[in-house]
């Protein structure tokens, strides 16, 4: 593990799963892709800092009949200091052919064979077919908002409720944060690069 200065490029794709960032760090001693999770918070753009690297690796995937080889490098945190706009060149360098991260682990963990999928539980000539919840047990129809916020505590988990700075755990599940994402700027908030959290905006 290394902490090395330089310079991240990150462009937004518009993909089947929704937006998604790739990036490509420049340093001293190399450059190299980057396609960490947390990366799909940030907006399009130049950042400069202090970088983590963990690990180099080689990486393939297949795309549009196509083998793509890249050394990547998986960051472990950075620190920001300055932020640019991405130039037109240097959006197209960073290329749209991109797979989404998502699409290349299901590629990577695609199983052999199918599983096989359950039976169907059988019924017993004796399970009841008439419905044995007693009077005044009926369910309450929930309001929207309950049913808003419900759906927002099983999003979030462990963040809810919501204060009025998040910063999101970048290990859950890519789909999941990607929707954490989306929902945080429904709800008003503004990821700030910098201190790599969210701020509610205030009104």
């Amino acid at each position: 593990m290394i902490t090395i200065p330089g310079q991240l490029a990150i462009k937004t794709i518009h993909g089947r799963n929704g937006d998604f960032n790739v990036g490509r760090l420049a340093t001293s001693i190399g450059e190299f892709v980057v396609k960490n999770a947390e990366l799909d918070q940030y907006g399009e753009g130049k950042y400069d800092g202090d970088f983590v690297i963990v690990e180099i690796r080689p990486s393939t995937y297949n795309a549009n009949g196509r083998m793509v080889i890249e050394i990547r490098a998986h960051l472990g945190g950075m620190a920001l200091s300055n932020i640019d706009a991405l130039s037109r060149d240097e959006a197209r360098q960073l290329g749209p052919q991109e797979v989404d991260p998502i699409d290349e682990e299901a590629q990577s963990s695609a199983p052999a064979s199918p599983p096989a999928k359950p039976k169907a539980k059988q019924r017993s000539p004796r399970d009841p077919l008439v419905d044995t919840t007693p009077f005044g047990n009926e369910p309450v129809a929930a309001s929207p908002n309950a049913s808003v916020d419900a759906d927002d505590a099983v999003l979030f988990g462990a963040l809810w409720p919501l204060g009025e700075i998040v910063k999101l755990d970048a290990t859950v599940d890519r789909r999941v944060l990607r929707q954490q994402r989306d929902r945080l700027g429904a709800l008003g908030y503004e990821f700030a690069p910098l201190s790599q959290d969210w701020h509610l905006a205030k009104a």
